[in-house]
């Protein structure tokens, strides 16, 4: 199954697609230094197929190609997701700097 991740800034969430139907959305609020996301959701047709994952690391990767905030992920999903992915663990606002070992 093909997942294609897109911002949609007018519904103010990022939307995973599946053969032109909307698989799941991850909403958001922006400030100027932040995104905030809210919640997480996957239309039970699509449940158990990577859905989630694949949303949250589109979502990511935009914020990172775009470099210009911080995440805050008050989302539950979206904050476990990015504790089992530590390559994503330096978008997150306010996260500690990791440091270089000899």
């Amino acid at each position: 199954m093909e997942i294609s991740v897109i911002d949609v800034p007018e519904n103010n969430r990022y939307e995973a697609r599946s053969d032109g139907s909307t698989a799941g959305f991850a909403a958001y609020t922006l400030t100027d230094e932040l995104i905030v996301f809210t919640h997480t959701e996957v239309d039970p047709a699509f449940e158990g197929k990577g859905v989630g994952g694949a949303l949250v690391r589109g979502a990511l990767d935009d914020v990172r190609k775009h470099g210009k905030r911080s995440v805050l992920p008050v989302c539950p999903f979206v904050k476990s997701w990015i504790g089992r992915h530590p390559e994503y663990a330096d978008l997150v606002y306010d996260a500690p700097a990791t440091t270089a070992k000899d």
